[in-house]
């Protein structure tokens, strides 16, 4: 079976089990820590670390379709969306199928807002707040159980022209 192709369906685990496997999972190891690289982005705060593969929506089209219609993501995986400058965003949940917890982020790569638990098909808006240039989408209730916060920093390439706050 292929890295890509893994699926681990986290509700079959339980307790401190969960804990353990998600974090031997998600969490970065000391080489992996030091990887900065288009397809992944690395997370850091008070609670740990974490790494995520991701697909990359940089242009209109790509940001428009994000994850609708798919029934699944793995839970090692997300889609970040990168936006031109700093803006205002607001997203919604139009033909997205599966529950998201959304990542709003500064042009430093800051986590600004954590929007947990997105309602699928809702199409409620969820507004991140000013000055953002991207946002990153995992499975919901990922953020909470792994103790991501607001002030989390991002390491990826799109905040390299920011002074980012954790750059590659």
């Amino acid at each position: 079976m292929g890295r890509g192709d893994r699926r681990l369906k986290v509700h079959h685990l339980t307790g401190h089990i969960a804990g353990a496997a998600l974090a031997s999972l998600l969490l970065t190891g000391a080489a992996l820590a030091e990887v900065c690289r288009a397809d992944s982005v690395s997370l850091r705060g008070d609670w740990g670390k974490a790494r995520f593969s991701v697909e990359v929506a940089d242009d209109t089209a790509e940001r428009a379709k994000g994850l609708m219609h798919r029934r699944s993501l793995p839970l090692s995986a997300g889609m970040l969306f990168i936006y031109e400058t700093p803006q205002p965003l607001s997203f919604w949940m139009r033909n997205t199928l599966i529950t998201l917890d959304l990542l709003f982020i500064d042009e430093r790569g800051v986590v600004q807002k954590i929007h947990h638990s997105a309602i699928p098909l809702d199409e409620t808006p969820i507004p991140g707040g000013d000055n953002l240039l991207s946002v990153l989408e995992i499975n919901g209730g990922l953020a909470k159980r792994l103790g991501i916060t607001e002030g989390s920093e991002i390491r990826h390439p799109a905040f390299a022209g920011n002074t980012p706050a954790w750059p590659c």
